[in-house]
């Protein structure tokens, strides 16, 4: 079989590029099985500990134990200003790391301004992980902490009805499976889902996962590893839920208010813009930003570029907006 010619792709971004030279020594663009027990042990060189990111932003957490999908017991962090004792609008926060790896504490730093300024409360899941556990556990156990955070709102200082989901990469996935699974359980209301660079199709389709493929942060081969880890031969095959992978729905009506970004320079970005213009097209609401020569999660990578520093003020945006 002929292998695939090269694709032209778009360049990465002038500031970004020396920095993904410097990410791709310590983190390949193609990830493999017998990587994950290596990835799955800590924090990249040179990126901080959960406990120096809750001190740095003044933040305090505590655990909470919950039942998941089919009673299995997982742990939800919840997240919150040092000395708060109000009430707020809260963020039900779902991790990234391609459904195989990562933690609860993965990405809380990008939220803890709006902790602060809205007064708000954070809940992160610590779902559990693919290939141990596949389809439908880490989606259904998002969920069942969706249903927790609603369920002890008073307790936890949210305010009622101003409860959105958020999440980046797999995370990003996960929080569109779960805005799904509310609106056809007629669950928890949910203000608003924001989706970060989204993981959010298993069919390998797209032009974007091409151009992609040995090249930048999470390429065509990671994602496969991915999505084969969650949904083994079930993979791009119509056996798949939209629950699983959000982009195969067909009906986006009913949903909350979205916002959508990702880099013009990396896998997801091709569904990612598929995903908000099937949300138009259902008569929905989504705030869409390809960010031009962005690499995946470039932003938390490389969060002294100028790039970047422009995603955080259009997140901000769309989180004043929602919020008031």
């Amino acid at each position: 079989m002929a292998a695939e010619a090269v694709l032209p792709r778009p360049p990465y971004d002038a500031e970004l590029a020396p920095m993904l030279d410097v990410i791709s020594t310590m983190l390949p663009p193609t990830l493999t099985a017998d990587m994950l027990p290596a990835l799955r042990q800590g924090t990249l060189p040179g990126m901080p500990s959960a406990e120096e990111v809750l001190a740095k932003a003044r933040l305090r957490s505590r655990d909470v134990t919950i039942a998941g999908y089919r009673g299995g017991e997982i742990v939800v962090s919840v997240i919150e200003a040092e000395g708060r004792t109000g009430h707020g609008p809260g963020i039900l926060h779902t991790h990234g790391g391609g459904m195989i790896m990562g933690d609860r504490f993965g990405g809380i730093a990008a939220f803890a301004e709006w902790l602060h300024r809205y007064d708000g409360v954070l809940v992160s899941v610590e779902y559990r992980l693919a290939p141990e556990f596949p389809d439908p556990y880490p989606v259904e156990d998002c969920y069942a902490g969706l249903v927790w955070t609603a369920e002890n709102a008073e307790e936890i200082g949210l305010e009622a009805g101003r409860l959105l989901i958020a999440g980046a990469s797999a995370g990003g996935g996960l929080a569109a499976g779960v805005a799904l699974l509310a609106r056809d359980r007629q669950g928890p209301p949910l203000l608003g889902q924001m989706l970060l660079c989204p993981m959010l199709d298993d069919r390998d389709a797209t032009v974007s996962t091409r151009q992609y493929e040995g090249i930048g942060v999470w390429d065509r081969g990671s994602n496969l590893l991915g999505w084969g880890s969650l949904l083994g031969d079930r993979r791009g095959t119509p056996d798949v839920s939209i629950y699983a992978a959000p982009a195969r729905a067909t009906d986006l009506s009913g949903l909350p208010p979205a916002y959508i970004d990702c880099g013009s320079a990396e896998v997801f970005r091709d569904e990612d813009v598929a995903y908000a213009s099937a949300i138009w097209a259902s008569g929905g609401q989504a705030e869409l930003h390809v960010w031009p020569g962005g690499f995946h999660a470039f932003d938390g990578l490389a969060p002294q570029a100028a790039l970047s520093h422009d995603v955080v003020d259009a997140r901000d945006r769309w989180i004043r907006r929602l919020l008031g």
